[in-house]
């Protein structure tokens, strides 16, 4: 792809790792942060300083991309347990919107394990323990996964499961089926390492998948 991949969320997490990956892999990046112009500069990479939910942000970065990795993070906090939580739903609303009109057509999003249609493959003991926490955030994951299903993009998302910081391990099973969807562990740097494989090969597109081990 010689336009550039547009990169939501790239100063941290598996945003940052999928900046990484696709910059070794030759690709240029836009990395689209708050803190972008912290990012070290390197060869093919745009820093793009904004918020994702500034309609003129949004809109200007998606000016030339080819594609568009939602990588969208929040920092955990004690609030979250009482707290609503609006950004994935409302920044999706925006991208998506945006998306239209910059003629831009293929969304890999990750949300997790637990949104969406896959808190159905949950057990009791897992629904329980992670709608204690995670509960609100994971509201609003599925109010977003809603969101990208309904629209005509090439879209993807990606679900990953309990995430860990090792290296990638090239073990990544990719769960399409929601009969094997499972819980498990998977490495922040294997999601990165799918997120850049589905752009580059056309991956699981209209599909919702798990990521898993």
């Amino acid at each position: 792809m010689t336009q550039p991949f547009l990169v939501l969320g790239a100063t941290s997490g598996i945003g940052k790792l999928a900046m990484h990956e696709a910059l070794r892999r030759g690709h240029s990046v836009r990395a689209f942060a708050r803190g972008a112009d912290k990012l070290d500069q390197a060869t093919h990479l745009e820093r793009w300083r904004g918020d994702a939910l500034n309609t003129d942000d949004i809109g200007a970065a998606l000016q030339g991309v080819g594609c568009v990795i939602y990588a969208l993070g929040i920092t955990e906090r004690l609030s979250m347990l009482w707290e609503e939580e609006t950004l994935f739903s409302r920044s999706t609303a925006l991208l998506l919107e945006q998306m239209k009109h910059a003629g831009v057509h293929r969304l890999v999003a990750v949300t997790g394990f637990g949104a969406g249609r896959s808190r159905a493959a949950m057990s009791s003991i897992e629904k329980l323990g992670h709608g204690a926490i995670l509960g609100r955030v994971y509201a609003d994951k599925s109010r977003q996964e809603e969101l990208i299903t309904q629209s005509d993009l090439d879209w993807t998302i990606a679900r990953p499961v309990i995430l860990t910081n090792r290296p990638a391990s090239g073990a990544t099973r990719v769960l399409s089926d929601p009969a094997t969807w499972r819980n498990g562990l998977i490495s922040r740097a294997d999601v990165a390492v799918y997120l850049i494989d589905a752009v580059e090969k056309g991956l699981n597109i209209r599909e919702d998948v798990v990521l898993t081990r």
